[in-house]
């Protein structure tokens, strides 16, 4: 699959692979180069570990999503 970059140095990332990553407008990327390649990956993000009832359960950072944003990300899924 082919993008170009903009005179500001921007690329768009096609929206098929945007939609199957599930990556939208303000999601941070890492971009590192080497070897004559280009690689973006989303941030590793430390997950927090929190006492729950059956022990330590690990929770990522950020807000918590609510029914909308769950039920959308279990349709996404499924697609």
């Amino acid at each position: 699959m082919r993008t170009t970059i903009d005179g500001a140095g921007r690329i768009v990332i096609p929206k098929r692979i945007r939609d199957r990553l599930a990556l939208t407008g303000g999601d941070e990327l890492e971009i590192e180069e080497g070897d004559g390649r280009i690689v973006m990956r989303r941030p590793q993000e430390d997950a927090a570990l929190v006492s729950g009832p059956s022990g330590l359960l690990t929770m990522p950072p950020g807000p918590a999503l609510g029914p909308e944003e769950v039920r959308a990300l279990l349709e996404q899924s499924r697609r």
